[in-house]
């Protein structure tokens, strides 16, 4: 029961507090160690083909075991040394693999820019928070970028680390950041991270398939509870949720756009190359800049009940074991 509690206790320091600015975050350690390993492990293997898919390969085993067996060590000492040191380790580190609060804020500054503010301010706000090019997006391309991130984050922000926690704790959920923080920085189709980063996309679609999935069932139930079509989030889910070029991306993203009515993903420029990739959802409407809220409600509420839900079978193993 400590671990539920350290989840709960994270998860509700994240609703308030968010990621604060001042505070070291594990991603940020991350990604500088990846930054560090990437050039190394290029000049170990080779500039070949074969060389470059076994660098990355290294890469894609060194950074999640080895975030997995450092805070593991840390949270077996803690609490070796007292039970409320391993439990204020496990909250803190629980309330850092998520990012509820953070996801909503950032989104919510696109509103803020794009009805009180300028079409390049908001491209700049959209900016943070999307990979794709955005100095070009109109307004219209802005809000589907922001509904976009919302949905396909409340997979790989919260729902997939709230799964890891409960099954392992705060170190298993830092091991998913560190496959998905891999993913976001190297697990790109283009010339430079082609065979380099095949590994980390590849371990990242296996450790986020089951979450997206869950992530999606919640997300519908989400548009029950908030008002929205839950008819409409399961119609499009059921249809589009393979209209992605991973495996996991469109799950949450068709329960949103079907939530909604809107159509959502199509063409979008990366690194300055355009992509084809396909639509996803029915234009029942036009998409206006209130969605990005509508999508944030749906947001909190599939987060709610995805804890919810994994502190009651958690609960329910301890009492029965």
């Amino acid at each position: 029961m400590i671990l539920c509690a350290a989840i709960l206790c994270g998860f509700l320091l994240d609703l308030i507090l968010a990621d604060p600015v001042w505070m070291p975050h594990p991603v940020v350690f991350m990604g500088k160690a990846i930054t560090f390993l990437e050039p190394r492990l290029r000049r170990l293997f080779g500039d070949t083909p074969r060389g470059q898919l076994a660098a990355g390969a290294v890469l894609a085993a060194i950074l999640p075991l080895g975030t997995l067996l450092l805070t593991g060590t840390i949270c077996f000492w803690a609490a070796a040394l007292h039970p409320a040191a391993g439990f204020a380790v496990q909250t803190f580190w629980c309330w850092q693999a998520l990012a509820v609060r953070g996801l909503a804020k950032e989104s919510r500054h696109v509103f803020f820019s794009l009805t009180r503010e300028t079409l390049p301010r908001a491209r700049q706000a959209v900016a943070r928070i999307v990979g794709r090019d955005t100095q070009n997006l109109t307004a219209e391309g802005v809000t589907k970028a922001a509904v976009e991130t919302v949905a396909e984050n409340f997979s790989d922000g919260v729902m997939a680390p709230l799964l890891y926690m409960f099954i392992g704790g705060a170190p298993l959920a830092l091991c998913y950041k560190a496959v998905n923080t891999m993913d976001s920085m190297v697990g790109y189709k283009n010339e430079r991270y082609l065979y380099f980063g095949r590994a980390a996309a590849h371990l990242d679609d296996i450790a986020g398939y089951l979450p997206a999935r869950m992530a999606a069932l919640f997300w519908i139930a989400a548009a029950a509870l908030t008002g929205h079509s839950a008819q409409g989030a399961w119609k499009i889910w059921r249809r589009d949720r393979r209209c992605h070029a991973s495996p996991n991306s469109a799950q949450t993203e068709s329960a949103c756009a079907g939530a909604l009515g809107v159509q959502l993903a199509g063409p979008a420029f990366y690194f300055g190359k355009l992509y084809e990739k396909p639509t996803i959802g029915d234009p029942l409407r036009p998409i206006e800049p209130q969605d990005i809220l509508r999508a944030n409600r749906m947001l909190y509420t599939a987060s709610v009940l995805a804890l919810a839900v994994g502190e009651t079978v958690r609960a329910c193993i301890w009492l029965l074991s």
